[in-house]
């Protein structure tokens, strides 16, 4: 079976899942171009507990954890399987590398893993697994957590990242969805496409501290974390490019990013 890549989507508003537009587009066309993978992990900026958790469920719900939107986006659902022995696999992962693992059979798929695999691969016939982020525990043990998932990658398991490459919520609230990007999201967003092409794992690691402007884009970091393990699942000096570039609200950058692979075109902004 050959290797799968990893890879980093930013999921934006959860309309994402039911209006037009480039990221909507390009999720689309992602999974067309990557393929159906026997399985997928996937890391959310909307799973958090204070150890790193499993999903086990093997029927999760649609989680619609979100309020104020369109009665059309409650009616989608995604009743993607779960799968029990990846996640026992995840746990056997993590534990032989010193992360105690907890599981969960009881929760669902929230709309950062929902919002962008209901583009990706629509007929939710794909086997879901949901890893948690510890927002306590900082950049170095999400990259951690990606080390030691690697082995996946070949056996037919993608390792999907789903978060915000910015993500301040409270100037998005204030914004509309086709204002201009600020000076602010711009700065950032372009020294993490620079650390990544580069491999600046350190920087990226400290990126509150080195990066411009990172506490405005990211005053809290759960977004930013699923980054971490994607790349964290991708040897130093494989591929890794910038896949998409466009962004919504002005303050949200809808990049993405695949690790390992050079699976698909290079970003185009105005598509």
């Amino acid at each position: 079976m050959p290797q799968l890549p990893t890879m980093f989507v930013s999921h934006g508003a959860p309309t994402l899942a039911i209006e037009d537009g480039p990221a909507h587009r390009f999720l689309i066309e992602s999974g067309r171009r990557l393929g159906k993978p026997a399985a997928i992990l996937v890391l959310s900026a909307h799973f958090e507990a204070p150890a790193a958790t499993v999903l086990t469920n093997p029927a999760p719900d649609t989680i619609y954890d979100f309020g104020g939107f369109d009665e059309a986006l409650y009616r989608v659902t995604y009743p993607a399987p779960g799968d029990p022995a990846l996640a026992r696999r995840v746990r056997k992962l993590l534990e032989a590398g010193g992360i105690p693992v907890r599981e969960d059979a009881d929760r669902g798929l929230d709309h950062g893993v929902w919002v962008p695999l209901s583009l990706m691969y629509p007929h939710a016939d794909v086997p879901v697994v949901q890893l948690s982020i510890d927002a306590r525990q900082g950049p170095a043990h999400h990259l951690r957590l990606g080390e030691l998932l690697q082995p996946l990658r070949n056996e037919g398991v993608l390792i999907l990242g789903s978060g915000g490459v910015t993500h301040n919520l409270a100037y998005a609230l204030r914004a509309d969805i086709g204002d201009p990007v600020p000076d602010w999201v711009t700065s950032f967003r372009e020294w993490v496409a620079d650390a990544i092409e580069n491999d600046r794992r350190d920087d990226l690691v400290d990126y509150r501290l080195r990066a411009p402007d990172a506490a405005r884009n990211h005053p809290t970091e759960e977004h930013f974390l699923p980054l971490l393990g994607a790349m964290g699942a991708a040897l130093p000096g494989e591929a890794r490019s910038r896949v998409h570039v466009s962004e919504t609200y002005g303050v949200l950058a809808m990049d993405a990013y695949m690790f390992g692979a050079t699976y698909l075109s290079p970003p185009n902004i105005a598509s």
